[in-house]
């Protein structure tokens, strides 16, 4: 039930107006030093998470994209689960041993612990998604 509030609550906030995310925006999180070579790498491969809020038991990013550019198939072991929502450009979203599919703007897509994924911007224009992790 817990999980299905957060994702509904998250759906909602994203239909809201540009002018509402600044009522519930708070400063980015801040990366660690050790953090700058994964930057980098990940800058090379055209994906650019950005930090919203990093609070307790949830933390958010926003996933910019180049065109054309990849998430390579990976996994997070340090939270239960986490969300994953287009919000720009034609994605395609990888989960588990399935093959990829269409991630149209505004579906929420849900991931549990430990479960293979990855994404990529099929278009010629810049994505971008929202990533929410709950611990």
């Amino acid at each position: 039930m817990r999980r299905y509030v957060l994702g509904v609550a998250v759906a909602a906030g994203l239909s809201l107006s540009a002018l509402s995310w600044s009522v519930w925006a708070q400063s980015p999180a801040k990366g660690k030093e050790s953090d700058k070579a994964k930057q980098a790498e990940r800058a090379k491969q055209g994906y650019n998470p950005v930090g919203i809020i990093d609070q307790g038991e949830v933390r958010a990013i926003r996933v910019e994209l180049k065109p054309n550019a990849n998430r390579a198939i990976h996994q997070h072991d340090d939270v239960k689960s986490h969300l994953f929502i287009p919000l720009s450009a034609k994605l395609q979203v990888t989960i588990g041993s399935a093959k990829p599919v269409d991630a149209p703007v505004g579906q929420v897509f849900y991931i549990t612990r430990g479960t293979p994924h990855g994404f990529r911007n099929l278009s010629s224009e810049p994505g971008a998604a929202i990533e929410v992790f709950v611990k």
